[in-house]
């Protein structure tokens, strides 16, 4: 069976869709900006599930998501379209007041505004469609297909706290009376890297970036196949969500979390060595990290320890 990342890639050959490929689509807005364009589909039981969060929870990630994929062109967000599918039975309640506050939210401390949208029905489950778009400078979106061996790679943040945190909730956590809330909220309300993906595409800076919705070792993989490089990844390098030690067992590599578990909504992006005094200057110390460099080993992506080296494959969540 097909993997959804396969089946993008043969809709892609098949119908030439040539702006299928990136966090975002860009489009041409006037003859100073482009706009782009992010779509994004949760559905209840797959994305989120109503015992494990909460009506604010789902309407904040709703957009967070989307806003991820703008931060990750290097764009700065300014409109977006939310469209919810809802039972009868959940309809009844007070859920939608609830998801549209927290969608409203986090929408203010961006200045997001929102421009449209729907509502319907739906037999059992609630499925949410959420639309953002934003704005870059002509020609200067982040693309997933500029970076060049020899680059640098970093990540923003601390990796694997939304992988820990959706195991808690597996394992019957409750938020309102759990110990490991920061880890939770990773999950059940990601805070997207808006503005240093702003910085990084007003500046120049990056030569390629990904969100890091899938996973790592996934979304390295896809940054690597459109550039057509490979990638060294240096283990000891990689900053990992302290909080995983509190309750992880000693049988669990919070390694694991960090490469494969996915949805951090942090940024993987790759930087010319030339622009690092700049990067170094533009951005607070302690919120990027350098994790690697890229190779000219077309999709190969390298774990590096001081044992041994192998190669990373791509894990992480997938829907098919």
């Amino acid at each position: 069976m097909l993997s959804e990342f396969q089946f993008l890639e043969n809709l892609h050959r098949k119908y030439s869709l040539q702006k299928i490929g990136d966090d975002c689509a860009v489009l041409p807005k006037d003859s100073k900006t482009d706009l782009v364009i992010t779509t994004d589909l949760l559905v209840e039981d797959i994305d989120f599930r109503l015992d494990w969060s909460t009506a604010k929870f789902i309407g904040h990630k709703s957009l967070a998501v989307s806003l991820s994929d703008v931060a990750a062109m290097g764009a700065k967000p300014v409109w977006s379209m939310i469209s919810v599918g809802v039972p009868e039975k959940i309809w009844r309640t007070d859920f939608v007041d609830g998801f549209y506050e927290g969608y409203m939210n986090l929408a203010k401390k961006f200045g997001v505004e929102l421009v449209g949208g729907d509502v319907s029905k739906t037999p059992d489950k609630i499925v949410i469609d959420s639309i953002a778009a934003g704005e870059v400078k002509k020609g200067k979106a982040i693309l997933r297909s500029g970076a060049k061996p020899g680059d640098f790679i970093f990540v923003t943040g601390n990796l694997g706290g939304a992988a820990a945190g959706l195991k808690l909730l597996e394992n019957g956590e409750k938020f309102e009376n759990s110990e490991h809330k920061p880890l939770l909220l990773r999950q059940l309300a990601p805070n997207p890297q808006i503005e240093i993906g702003r910085i990084l595409g007003e500046k120049n800076l990056a030569t390629a970036m990904i969100d890091l919705s899938d996973g790592v070792s996934s979304d390295l993989a896809h940054l690597c196949r459109k550039s057509r490089t490979g990638a060294k990844f240096f283990r000891d390098k990689i900053p990992i969500e302290s909080k995983i030690l509190d309750f992880k067992s000693a049988a669990e590599d919070e390694i694991v979390f960090a490469l494969e578990g996915g949805e951090d909504f942090e940024l993987l992006f790759t930087v010319n060595p030339k622009k690092i005094f700049q990067l170094e200057k533009s951005i607070e110390k302690g919120q990027i990290s350098r994790v690697g460099e890229i190779t000219a080993n077309t999709e190969i992506v390298e774990l590096i320890t001081d044992k041994q080296s192998r190669i990373l494959e791509p894990k992480g969540f997938r829907h098919f």
